[in-house]
């Protein structure tokens, strides 16, 4: 039984190391599935897995766990910024400037909360602990892997700073949605009314949200106006797919001359509806399928990477083939197909015409959903690499001793959020399904955190059980609740922010899956949802870019 022994026991053995982090990752997996008050700790419990089995002497080699935790880090925040990169300069704009200000106050009181208890506490918790209880107590993992690879940076030989995560995250996740609710109470809110607001914002804000509707030309100034004079006189986006004169159903150029009486299947902004309707005439019922010239409309996939990056109407769809696009959907949101709209690999684009010309344009585009199915390995291998460089060039400041880097977690994540949004313009296909980009995540933090457990496991009951660990939880209590309490009065107050998207805006702040699910869960609307989504980018960018340099700056 030599060969069991070995197998359990040799900490350089290949076998004994892959043993021990498939078990760690698969028990710490099905223990974060248990639900305590409603509420799951998910991959996290990995983490404590980890640390256990570090407790009772299972460990590894450490320059393996060394390389596994940042090739898992590097892998994981690559992946975050590669999903947040198409939206992270869109959250700018319009109502995501005034939830990304609170969001960063959030993050800002975080810190500022941290650093006074460290001075009140005159040490007692060292700074790179606290740090390591600042990132549990806003709950977010990738904060904490920034932190490590700052501490190597230094050469910091202290204890190992998950331990400070470890005690503060359980209490963080309820903190979070305990001062959700309190908010809510503070500030008085009515559901009800919250509700009603809600639909009213809804219904008068309609984006780019495409509407169909058939219209009959009563205008007489159209009366022998081309398609392109139309365009130019009403100054709104549209799209006439079909038009039915004198008993012909035909697809219009821009050299189609209208006449009264013209029947339209007009596709535009649904905020432009009205005006079009106005201009041309009014909504008829007309039966597209009386034609001399069979149409069709289908769903086409964009798969060829050529196609990445175009606009629209550099396409010329409807004069070379003979085809009108109406809409795009993109991630299952339907998009107005306006001419200076850039498709990507991913995106089914609605395309409406003949037959044989439908099928050209299905030629063109690639329509091949094989093609998605392999994962574009190769744009993530170079955005590593180009991270990794970018991570490592040091950078003085006057006042810190040593040159500062962004390291294996900040350079990375940089390179990832540009390539997502500007890939296509270097022809980088930055195109994965949800599901291989989860899947990858998923991976990259768990070897973090089953690696980061494994090493703080041998010291973790004589540091934390024996000594500051209840100081820690203390601690990350105040930082959680603070912060969430003070910036979510500011912005219920000050910007006068609906409840529902502050609640999914508090738990965008600290990046947090539980406290959104119970967002949701609580609101009858996606409005929880959407705020989470719009401050997500930034509060995940900077939640990594302050872990590290607390630590450069301060430590």
């Amino acid at each position: 039984m030599d060969w069991l022994q070995t197998l359990f026991t040799d900490t350089n053995s290949i076998a004994h190391i892959v043993l021990l982090y498939a078990f760690v990752i698969a028990v710490g997996v099905l223990l974060g599935k248990i639900k305590f008050f409603g509420v799951s700790l998910g991959v996290t419990f990995v983490l404590f897995t980890g640390i256990i089995c570090g407790h009772f002497g299972f460990t590894g080699n450490v320059h393996i766990l060394n390389f596994i935790q940042d090739f898992g880090l590097i892998l994981f925040v690559f992946c975050i910024g590669l999903q947040v990169g198409p939206s992270f300069f869109t959250s700018f704009k319009k109502g995501g400037i005034s939830m990304n200000i609170v969001s960063t106050g959030v993050v800002i009181l975080n810190i500022v909360v941290a650093l006074a208890l460290y001075y009140v506490l005159r040490g007692r918790v060292e700074l790179p602990m606290m740090v390591g209880v600042l990132c549990g107590a806003v709950t977010n993992t990738p904060g904490l892997g920034a932190a490590n690879e700052a501490l190597t940076q230094i050469d910091y030989d202290g204890p190992e700073i998950a331990m400070g995560y470890a005690c503060a995250y359980p209490l963080g996740v309820l903190g979070i949605i305990g001062s959700i609710i309190l908010v809510r109470y503070i500030c008085r809110v009515n559901l009800k009314k919250e509700e009603q607001v809600i639909e009213q914002q809804e219904a008068a804000n309609p984006h780019l949200t495409p509407i169909t509707m058939h219209l009959e030309v009563r205008n007489e100034s159209l009366q022998g106006k081309t398609l392109l004079q139309i365009k130019q006189f009403v100054a709104r986006e549209f799209v006439i797919s079909r038009i039915l004169q004198e008993g012909h159903v035909s697809v219009p150029s821009k050299d189609t001359i209208f006449h009264i009486g013209d029947q339209l299947f007009v596709v535009c902004a649904q905020e432009d509806a009205e005006a079009i309707i106005a201009f041309i005439g009014p909504k008829i019922n007309v039966d597209w399928e009386k034609q001399d010239l069979p149409m069709v409309s289908r769903r086409i996939l964009v798969t060829r990477t050529e196609m990445n990056g175009k606009a629209l109407g550099e396409l010329h769809f409807r004069t070379m083939h003979g085809v009108n696009v109406t809409r795009i959907n993109r991630s299952g949101m339907d998009i107005f197909a306006s001419q200076n709209f850039r498709l990507q690999v991913g995106d089914r684009v609605m395309v409406v015409g003949p037959q044989d010309a439908v099928d050209r344009v299905a030629y063109i585009m690639g329509n091949q959903l094989k093609r998605l199915d392999t994962p574009n390995i190769v744009t993530i291998f170079v955005g590593i690499f180009i991270g990794i460089i970018f991570g490592s060039l040091p950078f003085s400041i006057s006042g810190i001793p040593t040159p500062v880097k962004l390291g294996l977690a900040g350079g990375p994540l940089i390179v990832a959020i540009l390539i997502g949004r500007f890939g296509y313009k270097v022809k980088l296909v930055t195109y994965t399904t949800m599901s291989a980009n989860l899947m990858l995540r998923e991976i990259g933090i768990a070897l973090f955190l089953a690696s980061v457990g494994i090493k703080a496991g041998e010291s973790f009951v004589q540091t934390v059980v024996e000594g500051d660990g209840l100081l820690y939880v203390g601690c990350g209590f105040l930082i959680t609740v603070i912060p969430l309490l003070v910036m979510g009065i500011f912005g219920r107050l000050h910007y006068k922010m609906n409840y529902f998207t502050l609640m999914g805006l508090m738990s965008g702040s600290y990046t947090d899956p539980p406290a959104l699910a119970y967002s949701n869960q609580t609101a009858n609307n996606n409005a929880p949802a959407v705020s989470y989504s719009t401050v997500y980018p930034l509060t995940m960018f900077l939640r990594i870019i302050t872990a590290q340099l607390l630590i450069l700056f301060l430590a």
